[in-house]
């Protein structure tokens, strides 16, 4: 997930603030860590549609006032580019993802999300006459190389490159929505976007959720992961998340890239007791440096 840096310049931070930016990242990545963690426990229950139903309608009731504030901003026009953006940043991943928690391990999909940054600079590369250079282009190489190490893996005795293929997929769409937001919707408040973007999400997916609702009542940790999922890992930590931009930047709040897998894989471990396999270590670390190197050469 980023946003577009801020033009204007930033006030130089405290002595507080300097030591609270550090803390706030380091929660905001176990929060979405968690996010992993709540979806590999609700998927087998819910099944991947009706749980990414719950998570978008929760975390839309958490930012609604945002939208509701700005709301003057946003007249009819604009909202068919908001639910295109809706669908290709949330809708369609956040499905892959919960698809791919229901067969892999919580680390697979928290791995291939970090995907995401260099993603962002293949599509504007590809689609948006943006240039790579040299350096994002060898960290697409080495995050190419992460993804394959990682597919070709096994956890448990099973394999999990179907999972490892969606979530790299889900990483590649949330490339292009980041530049469509970037290069659309910039110049509105980023809390009422991401209001927008989840409310319309909610809407598109409601009918799927409602076809595949399941049987069976899930049991109640699995109510409260989808609980924890929407209310936590995705209204909360967005309004964290787009405080953390206004107060130092995008570029130094999306170092929380770097934090999640490690939190993902830690929470998956130590309440799951899902193994953390030699191709996943191997992967991670070429992917997160695949990350390193993209955000150098971008700034």
């Amino acid at each position: 997930m980023s946003a577009p840096a801020s033009t204007l310049p930033l006030p130089q931070p405290g002595l507080a603030a300097r030591w609270l930016t550090p803390i706030e990242l380091a929660v905001l990545g176990a929060i979405w860590g968690a996010s992993f963690l709540f979806m590999r426990i609700a998927a087998p229950h819910f099944g991947a549609l009706p749980l990414v139903e719950l998570r978008l309608a929760f975390g839309a009731l958490i930012l609604l006032p945002f939208l509701w504030l700005a709301r003057a901003r946003f007249p009819w026009r604009l909202w068919p580019l908001l639910v295109l953006v809706a669908a290709i940043n949330s809708a369609v991943p956040f499905t892959l993802f919960a698809w791919a928690a229901e067969r892999a391990p919580a680390g697979i999909g928290a791995i291939t999300n970090a995907m995401t940054v260099p993603f962002t600079a293949l599509v504007g590369f590809l689609f948006f006459g943006e240039k790579i250079g040299q350096r994002r282009a060898m960290a697409l190489a080495i995050g190419f190389v992460g993804v394959v190490v990682l597919a070709s893996g096994r956890s448990a005795g099973a394999s999990v490159g179907l999972a490892a293929a969606a979530g790299t997929l889900a990483a590649f769409l949330y490339g292009i929505g980041i530049n469509l937001v970037r290069r659309h919707l910039s110049h509105l408040p980023a809390g009422a976007v991401a209001a927008a973007n989840l409310l319309c999400s909610s809407l598109l997916v409601l009918p799927f959720a409602i076809a595949y609702w399941p049987a069976v009542n899930p049991p109640l940790l699995a109510w409260g992961s989808a609980l924890g999922l929407g209310v936590l890992c995705t209204g909360i930590a967005m309004v964290m998340y787009y405080r953390l931009i206004a107060r130092v930047g995008a570029s130094r709040a999306s170092t929380v890239t770097y934090l999640i897998p490690l939190f993902a894989v830690s929470w998956a471990w130590w309440l799951l007791d899902e193994p953390v396999t030699l191709p996943m270590l191997l992967a991670g670390v070429l992917i997160l440096g695949s990350v390193a190197v993209s955000q150098r050469a971008a700034r």
